[in-house]
């Protein structure tokens, strides 16, 4: 992991050039990367989906993820973060600690993941280890080691921070405190993250390499899994061959899954494996614990789906979308092929969350940036030969209930044109919880002649709640509420008279749940809210006053501010589609030397007039 243009990629191919798994070393530059394999990642020079590369170190296998440095492709990092047993993070030692250094050791660190540094570039002018090393301390907050040898007192200091005992025996000079216990501490204290090993180096040299190579293999946990066990493992990637046919990448914990397995009820079952062997991707029988695999044959898979038994809870670990963009096609009859093409690129980013308005056949994207729009832009034509253009990029806001809304329509009523009754109950719930199911029926209610079971029924109306949320009053996404079921019913050829009727089907509860939730949402009410960030701005003290009179210009608030010396702190909140604008105006503001830094910060509620969701403004439905 790295911010853009640390060099990250490099650093992967000089890995695989080391350990002889390719002849000479690849260039960005020129294309020639094992990892940044579509033509639009060679044509910009950077990383936008993340790849999978493998090698051995003195008998270890290491599979490398080597994902996206550009903020806009965050999500494809937040993929990965569920299945890595270590990670590296790459940082230049001319640019130092970036804005988003922070926001990826962040994410490590809350999730506990063993992390190495290595300081990239140290062979160009204006490098400076050093500094960087004091930006990591100071800037990262985390315990840095330096290695391969930053000296047997600082190698103490850092690992007596979490151990008592090796303080004691460093204090009484013990002899049993030899290099080879301070190593086994130094692994023992990287694997809990503790602390964090830094190497400094050159990934277009070399220098530096094996000395990291000899920290991946020492330092990092070595993953464990019992191949013959339950099968566990996580779809963390999808993308299309050349065929248009779908590929899984699977990581897999524990286990063995093999071709011809059906790995859970349905159609689907494995028709190929593949692994990263020797520089290329071979065809295997079967994958098993601790490997990373390719499966053909799961066209239900998405990312983020367990293999087997889940390894672990999926949860965001990034900030999500805070902008949308209404698509068009450049060429009328290209709609169709434009709404297939959006699918499959969902598939693979789930977070672009394609939205779309039925009547006049529009369709709106989620975004991080204008980078990601313009690949989409590309891969759109490229891949698809679709050419479209985007509206002006809005924000993407939400909705939440305004309070507590209830609706219910009755089986065999002149309004209810479905063979159901289904009543609903929206109340509000905590910012940033999102969307709770809740059944609030039994069994007498479900037809089992179509779901099998309660629980399968209560897994199925939470889906088509879910699927109704996506549109609340205004035409934004609703979140933060807790939805109960309070009413259900259906009909049987045979029944009373108040239920007697054609059989209810599945397609009853689908189609009948978004008009009984659109109506006890009517009944609660919605606030719009808008998404908001949380930014730092780091710069020379003389710049405090224009800072924050542009702050002001852009009606933030300042939370806190702090100077230390010649520098200044400003911390403040501001909607997010403002940020943009302090990012162009900083330089001029600060002659070239500030540095900002934004994370997300929920959502507030949208003074005045609520926007209204582009699809539904021009639809008419507003």
């Amino acid at each position: 992991m790295a911010h853009v243009d640390a060099g990250k990629t490099t650093l992967t191919e000089r890995l695989l050039y080391a350990a002889g798994v390719i002849r000479e070393p690849g260039r960005v530059d020129d294309g020639t990367t094992q990892t940044d394999s579509l033509a639009l990642e060679r044509q910009r020079g950077i990383t936008i989906r993340s790849a999978v590369v493998s090698l051995a170190i003195r008998g270890t296998a290491v599979n490398i993820i080597d994902t996206p440095g550009h903020p806009d492709f965050v999500a494809e990092v937040d993929r990965v973060l569920g299945v890595l047993d270590g990670a590296v993070l790459v940082i230049s030692a001319v640019e130092g600690v970036q804005p988003q250094t922070r926001v990826l050791m962040r994410a490590l660190r809350r999730l506990r993941v063993p992390t190495l540094l290595f300081v990239n570039k140290t062979d160009r002018r204006g490098a400076d280890v050093e500094r960087v090393l004091a930006q990591i301390r100071q800037g990262l907050g985390v315990t840095a080691v330096p290695m391969p040898d930053g000296g047997r007192d600082a190698l103490v200091e850092a690992l007596a921070e979490h151990d008592d005992r090796l303080l004691a025996q460093y204090v009484e000079d013990d002899p049993g405190l030899t290099g080879k216990r301070l190593r086994a501490a130094l692994a023992a204290q990287t694997g809990r993250a503790l602390v964090h090993p830094v190497y400094a180096g050159s990934a277009v040299t070399g220098a530096g390499v094996e000395a990291l190579m000899e920290g991946l293999v020492e330092l990092l946990p070595t993953a464990t899994g019992d191949p013959g066990g339950p099968a566990s493992g996580t779809i963390f990637k999808i993308e299309r061959g050349t065929a248009g046919e779908k590929i899984a990448y699977v990581r897999m914990f524990a286990g063995t899954v093999r071709v011809r397995d059906r790995l859970r009820d349905g159609p689907d079952k494995v028709t190929g494996i593949s692994v990263f062997e020797g520089g290329a991707w071979v065809r295997r029988d079967a994958v098993s614990a601790t490997e990373i695999g390719r499966l053909w044959g799961l066209t239900g898979m998405k990312i983020g789906d367990p293999i087997g038994a889940p390894h672990a809870e999926r949860s965001h670990h990034f900030a999500p979308p805070t902008l949308q963009a209404v698509v068009e096609p450049v060429r009328h009859d290209d709609h169709v092929a434009l709404r297939s093409a959006l699918a499959q690129l969902a598939e693979q980013d789930p977070l672009i969350d394609v939205r779309t308005d039925d009547t006049h056949h529009e369709l709106a994207v989620s975004l991080y940036g204008e980078v990601q729009k313009e690949v989409i832009q590309a891969t759109l034509a490229a891949d698809f030969g679709v050419e479209v253009t985007f509206r002006q990029t809005t924000p993407l806001y939400i909705e939440r209930p305004a309070g507590v809304g209830e609706a219910v329509e009755w089986l065999n009523t002149p309004q209810n044109p479905y063979r159901a009754t289904i009543g609903l109950r929206v109340e509000p719930a905590p910012p940033g919880s999102g969307v709770a199911f809740r059944l609030g029926v039994d069994f007498r209610v479900v037809p089992l002649y179509v779901y099998r079971n309660l629980p399968e029924f209560a897994r199925a109306m939470e889906q088509y709640v879910r699927d109704a949320l996506r549109e609340g009053l205004y035409g934004w996404p609703v979140s933060d509420c807790v939805v109960t079921m309070v009413r259900g019913g259906y009909s049987v050829p045979d029944g009373p008279p108040s239920t007697r009727g054609p059989l209810s089907t599945a397609a009853d509860f689908r189609k009948l749940t978004p008009v009984v939730l659109g109506q006890a949402l009517a009944d609660a009410g919605t606030a719009v809210c808008e998404p908001m960030s949380r930014v730092r701005i780091d710069a020379p003290v003389d710049a405090l006053g224009a800072v924050l009179a542009a702050l002001s210009d852009l009606a933030a608030t300042v939370e806190t501010q702090s100077v230390q010396r010649a520098d200044v702190t400003v911390e403040a909140v501001v909607t997010a589609a403002r940020v943009p604008d302090i990012q162009r105006r900083l330089p001029s503001l600060t002659s070239g030397e500030g540095v900002l830094e934004s994370a997300f910060a929920g959502h507030r509620p949208v003074p005045g007039r609520p926007p209204v969701n582009p699809l539904r403004a021009a639809s008419g439905r507003a």
